[in-house]
C-alpha cells in the first residue's frame, strides 16, 4: 500500500538514524578504526542489511523511501523497481510492493551459464526502471547496474538508498554524469547528529568522527596502518 502521508525529509533522516542506532546498524569505533573493504580505515561503519530482521523499522524505512522518491520524482515516474545484488533486493521488493509495481534484480555479473543473463525477472524496453539498493559511498558501483538495466532498452535515471554517505563531494557529480539522480533518507552527519543527541559515545571519539567526516580522505591517509 502506498503511504499517502509522512513527514519531513528533515525528520525522515533523524528518525532513520535513530532507527539505525537503536538495531545496532551503525556503529562508531573504539581503540582501533574498522578495516573497509577497499583495505581503507574508517571510525564508522554500516550495515543496512540488520534491517531486514526488523519489521517495524524495516517496514517505516520502506514507507519513508517509497514517499521519498515519489516526491523527489514523481507519483508515476516508475514502470519497474529493480534491485542491486544482494544487498539491494529485499529492499527493492518491499518498494515495489508498495507503488503496486513489478520487482526485477540486476547480478553483478553474468551468471555464467544458461541465459547468461544479468536481470532477473521481466524487464522490458522502454520501461523507466528505478535501482535500490541499501546504500552508496561514492556512487560507483550503482553505475554498473544501471548500465545493466539501460542495456535491455529501459531507462534508468534514479536511485534509492536507505543511507547516504554524503561526506563524498564526487557521488552527485558521478552519478549525474551518467544520468542518474540519488534519492537517500539518511547520511553520517544525521547519524553523528543522533548520536550526540543521545549522549552517546565519549567526546574523542564524536570528535573522531566529525573530523572523518569533515574531510574522509585525510582521516584515512592519517589512520593507514
Amino acid at each position: 500500500m502506498i503511504p499517502s502521508s509522512y513527514p519531513s525529509a528533515e525528520e525522515m533522516a533523524r528518525l532513520t538514524a535513530r532507527m539505525l542506532w537503536e538495531i545496532e546498524a551503525v556503529h562508531f569505533m573504539g581503540d582501533e578504526p574498522f578495516q573497509l573493504a577497499s583495505g581503507l580505515p574508517s571510525p564508522v561503519y554500516i550495515d543496512c542489511r540488520k534491517l531486514i530482521s526488523f519489521p517495524r523499522i524495516r517496514s517505516t524505512l520502506m514507507d519513508f523511501l517509497t514517499v521519498t522518491v515519489m516526491r523527489n520524482a514523481g507519483f508515476e515516474a516508475f514502470d519497474n523497481i529493480a534491485g542491486g545484488e544482494t544487498a539491494g533486493i529485499p529492499f527493492s521488493a518491499l518498494v515495489a510492493e508498495r507503488m503496486a509495481l513489478p520487482m526485477t534484480y540486476v547480478r553483478k555479473k553474468p551468471k555464467g551459464y544458461g541465459r547468461n543473463a544479468r536481470i532477473e525477472g521481466a524487464m522490458s524496453e522502454g520501461e523507466r526502471v528505478l535501482l535500490v539498493e541499501d546504500l552508496t559511498t561514492d556512487g560507483g558501483s550503482k553505475l554498473s547496474f544501471v548500465d545493466a538495466i539501460r542495456e535491455t532498452g529501459a531507462s534508468c535515471a534514479h536511485t534509492a538508498v536507505i543511507f547516504y554517505y554524503g561526506i563524498f563531494p564526487e557521488t552527485i557529480k558521478t552519478l549525474g554524469d551518467h544520468g542518474v539522480d540519488l534519492h537517500y533518507l539518511c547520511t553520517w552527519h544525521d547519524v553523528l547528529a543522533e548520536a550526540r543527541t543521545m549522549g552517546k559515545f565519549s567526546e574523542d571519539t564524536l570528535n573522531q568522527v566529525q573530523a572523518f567526516i569533515d574531510a574522509p580522505r585525510e582521516w584515512q591517509d592519517a589512520n593507514k596502518a
